[in-house]
């Protein structure tokens, strides 16, 4: 005799607490030996760890490509989430259970990411009564309470009969057809296999397809032939409510999970115990916060709802309270409560036996020996490297950034602050990162080993420049990446030797200077390096006579800045011979009348900076730049690069300030309209303090050195211009 088996269909919203609450009782109340689970197929294996000691939801499948780690897709699970309560109820209640939509494996091949979006019809039903959007209507009911005292098989079906309905003016895409047409399949297969009670848990608008005659198997059959499929590898990883709440890339456009989560934790008195906590985050903002605030925002929720017939309070209604009541119409506070409850955020965690790339397990073990845990909320960690586990931290951090899994964000001294002892980064958490990982991993099995491997494939690259090498010394330094060292020093020496553009020496200079200065911090040998520092230089400083002539505006700035750089790099290295060769190099271009005059006039200011001019000398080359015969145009680049970034020798020189002034007040007003922009760019730069002091000499008027015979009307309307070019008031 033929047994039939009997099969309930529990069409549910994807993270809805009100219809996990509806599942646990059904499967409790129908007792399954088999529960079917919306989920890729190919995750049967890892089904039972979602009982098991360590696993924490917010987690989510994850399966990636196993050639390529880019190609990757999740599925999340809350604890508010249908699926995985019939998971957890399952594996306690020894039933078989299996996930029973497409594979991974197919999914991964199609490029379709789980629950894509398409639109619903749900919000059809949810017009149908009275509601803006599906999201109120579900809330209302299901989510808040509609439900709980009813039967669980009468309230699925009832689902399921309104589905159907929406169903009918619906045309499935081919991608949902396939889908069902597999559902389909699992649920013959569970059914030929023995089972007589199961349960099928599926979003809402498959259960139509799911329930009653299945129908013949041919039609699925033939849909699902030829369906292409990719090689996949999966796991469990933890996540995180603000993902949850994302509705774009892996998210599950949850808008308030925190809520979500209170709702299925906290059935009784949920409104109050909500607003307590509320108070609990106000408080810890040191605002005024009392039980009676609670009490009253408590009955205001408790009237809206009233007001607007419905069985309980929602969000809504919470938040209006929240607003009213405990934030005095205050929109900043409110939204510090949306972030902190609302959205909420709450990383998950997995079974440490949980299968994974040995790359992460490798990272597991050494943030577990150096006491870095894995937050989903920005956590500063400012290290000290003259302590031993602080100097371990910094490795591994720049190692995992050399990677490109950036857990954590460096400020700027953790990378350019090459002098001193101290690193500050924020670290953060992101299940995205898990993807990195396994990216990652095909470098190596370590994160010594992987950083390593990845350093040399980058040397090999056919098209690696100067720039890029020295970078990547810089980078490797930072990581302690010793044995990467050698062949790097060799492919700087190679890379500069090939490269024949000045600037591209010049900026990589800089680097090779912090360099050898940070690796005097962290005691790493460099002496090689230093000579092929010199020879950079040398080469520099020969190229630099030919490198300035015939350079239009934009390429004279650029080597300006390149300049600047290198003379600041020199002053960090300290280094008597090398600071001399940079200076007889600037010496042989300053007064040379085919160079741009804002690469003139900076290298005088150097020059005068390091001594190698005098104040007569200075103020001779001054005169003469800003003497008749030049187009004003070009004085004023020269006078840009003379006193631009900063304006101290003009307020201690009054000399030069008064050359200077000379020549601004003997402009003729069309000389003056066309050098204006450049004069407001160089005397704008100066710090707010210089510019107060030059515009108090300036209006002062009698300190400056001027020539008998002055128009004093003309003047005061020149000094006006000065005034204004500097920013000051009168």
């Amino acid at each position: 005799m033929t047994v039939t088996a009997e099969v309930r269909v529990l069409g549910v919203r994807h993270h809805g607490p009100g219809s996990a609450r509806a599942v646990l009782r059904a499967l409790t109340a129908f007792e399954p030996d088999t529960v079917l689970v919306e989920g890729p197929a190919d995750a049967d294996p890892l089904v039972g760890l979602a009982a098991a000691d360590g696993m924490h939801p917010p987690v989510a499948l994850l399966a990636y490509a196993t050639g390529t780690p880019s190609t990757a897709a999740f599925w999340p699970f809350a604890e508010f989430s249908p699926e995985w309560q019939a998971l957890r109820w399952a594996t306690l209640h020894d039933a078989d259970v299996r996930f029973c939509d497409l594979p991974a494996s197919v999914a991964l091949a199609a490029d379709r990411a789980p629950d894509a979006d398409r639109p619903d019809p749900l919000a059809a039903l949810a017009a149908a009564g009275g509601y803006d959007d599906f999201e109120q209507w579900w809330d209302t009911v299901v989510e808040s309470g509609g439900g709980d005292g009813a039967d669980p098989a009468a309230v699925f079906d009832a689902i399921s009969d309104a589905m159907a309905a929406l169903r009918e003016d619906e045309d499935l895409d081919e991608h949902t057809a396939r889908r069902e047409a597999h559902m389909r399949q699992v649920l013959r297969a569970t059914v030929k296999s023995g089972a007589r009670k199961i349960a099928v848990v599926c979003g809402a608008m498959h259960a139509p397809a799911l329930g009653g005659k299945l129908g013949p198997a041919a039609p699925d059959a033939r849909l699902l032939r030829g369906m292409p499929k990719l090689k996949a590898s999966l796991t469990w990883v933890p996540w995180t409510h603000s993902r949850l709440s994302a509705s774009s890339g892996y998210g599950a456009g949850i808008t308030s999970p925190g809520w979500y989560h209170h709702l299925f934790t906290a059935p009784d008195t949920t409104v109050a115990r909500w607003l307590t906590r509320v108070a609990r985050v106000l408080r810890d903002e040191d605002l005024p916060v009392s039980s009676a605030h609670v009490i009253e925002a408590t009955r205001l929720a408790d009237t809206l709802a009233a007001l607007r017939q419905r069985p309980a309070p929602g969000l809504g209604e919470v938040t209006e309270a929240t607003r009213a009541v405990l934030c005095d119409g205050d929109d900043v506070l409110l939204d510090l409560v949306t972030r902190s409850l609302v959205v909420g955020e709450e990383l998950g965690a997995v079974p440490d036996d949980t299968p994974t790339v040995p790359l992460d397990a490798d990272l597991q073990a050494i943030s577990k020996s150096l006491r870095l845990k894995r937050s989903p909320s920005p956590k500063v960690l400012d290290l000290d490297l003259r302590k031993d586990i602080d100097r371990q931290r910094s490795r591994l951090l720049h190692r995992l950034r050399l990677l490109g899994v950036d857990w954590a964000v460096p400020a700027a001294s953790a990378v350019r602050s090459t002098g001193t002892f101290r690193e500050s980064w924020t670290l953060q958490w992101e299940p995205g990162l898990s993807v990195a990982i396994v990216e990652a991993s095909r470098w190596g099995t370590t994160v010594d080993s992987a950083a390593h491997a990845l350093v040399l494939d980058r040397l090999d690259a056919p098209d690696v420049s100067l720039e890029q090498v020295v970078d990547l010394l810089e980078r490797v330094l930072l990581a302690d990446l010793t044995a990467s060292v050698p062949p790097l020093l060799v492919a700087v020496d190679a890379a500069a030797a090939l490269d024949r553009d000045v600037v591209h020496l010049m900026s990589a200079l800089p680097t090779l200077t912090r360099t050898l200065r940070y690796g005097d911090v962290r005691g790493t040998d460099l002496s090689s390096l230093t000579r092929v520092t010199d020879a950079l230089l040398v080469r520099i400083c020969a190229g630099l006579p030919a490198a300035v002539t015939g350079l239009d505006t934009e390429a004279a700035d650029g080597l300006r800045r390149a300049m600047d750089a290198v003379h600041a790099a020199l002053a960090l290295r300290d280094d008597v011979d090398a600071t001399r060769r940079w200076l007889d190099a600037l010496a042989s271009v300053a007064d040379r009348d085919d160079v741009d005059g804002a690469l003139a006039g900076r290298t005088v200011r150097v020059l005068r900076d390091m001594g190698r001019l005098g104040a007569d000398a200075t103020a001779t080359r001054v005169s003469r730049a800003l003497s008749v015969g030049a187009e004003p145009a070009a004085k004023a680049r020269w006078l840009d690069g003379f006193v631009g970034g900063g304006g101290l020798l003009l307020v201690h020189d009054r000399a030069l300030l008064a050359l200077i002034d000379d020549w601004v007040t003997g402009l003729h007003d069309r000389e003056f309209v066309d050098v204006l922009p450049v004069l407001r760019r160089t005397f704008g730069g100066f710090e707010p303090g210089e510019r107060a002091t030059l515009g108090a000499v300036i209006r002062g008027g009698n300190r400056l050195r001027r020539p008998r015979g002055t128009d004093i009307a003309r003047g005061q309307r020149a000094t006006g211009a000065v005034v204004t070019i500097l920013g000051v008031s009168a």
